[in-house]
């Protein structure tokens, strides 16, 4: 008899940032700075004490730099 397999389990990264739904997502600029405060709340020893996070600032660009890579070319600006 084949034993029947579970459905993958997903987690979700739970912090007090990230308390608004989804749906109320309603740009980039919004969700870069859900992931901004998300990751300031998370690693707080990453946050200088003149208050910048330059962890924070290199994750910010390599998602940044992600998404220009995802987008179809057609969609890119010539800058």
């Amino acid at each position: 008899m084949a034993a029947l397999a579970s459905p993958p389990t997903f987690r979700a990264m739970r912090t007090n940032a990230l308390t608004r739904t989804t749906d109320e997502i309603r740009s980039y600029a919004q969700l870069q700075r859900q992931i901004h405060d998300a990751l300031r709340v998370e690693h707080p020893e990453w946050v200088a004490a003149n208050g910048d996070c330059p962890t924070c600032d290199s994750y910010e660009s390599r998602l940044a730099e992600l998404l220009r890579l995802a987008s179809p070319e057609k969609d890119r600006s010539v800058a």
